[in-house]
């Protein structure tokens, strides 16, 4: 069984969701991938979450966790599929967000990114994936 997860920039054209869907289609039906973690921090990550729910419903067996940076308030709501690493509430706040990464990182087989410009946190995990050998598929230079 293997394991996926997302980096991608904040704001993402809507119009990679269909290529989304057909990678991620892909890895569960082809790379035996069937846990996916994903973050929440912006457009690519809703557009991830959003289609993980979507693919649950043909694909039951798959697990999907929204990994947060930061703990959840008392007012927090529809927390069902959100998860919170272990150790990130020692984790400084302006930190939380590269370290939730790197955590999701380190347990992927996978990544899922949409990366179409060399700098920001989104660069700095795909290379980061690539330097650890992760297998890479980078929506933003696959072909449609």
């Amino acid at each position: 069984m293997a394991v996926c997860t997302f980096f991608g920039h904040r704001d993402c054209p809507w119009t990679i969701r269909p290529r989304l869907r057909e990678v991620l289609v892909e890895l569960i039906e082809h790379k035996n991938v069937q846990i996916f973690y994903v973050g929440n921090q912006g457009a690519f990550d809703v557009m991830a979450h959003s289609v993980l729910k979507e693919l649950s419903d043909d694909y039951p067996w798959i697990t999907y966790g929204v990994v947060l940076a930061y703990l959840p308030g008392k007012d927090c709501e529809n927390m069902d599929d959100s998860m919170v690493p272990e150790g990130i509430e020692t984790v400084p706040k302006r930190f939380a967000i590269s370290w939730r990464n790197r955590w999701m990182l380190k347990r992927a087989d996978y990544v899922v990114c949409y990366v179409s410009r060399g700098w920001g946190g989104a660069a700095q995990f795909l290379q980061a994936a690539m330097r650890a050998k992760k297998i890479v598929y980078n929506l933003a230079t696959l072909s449609e």
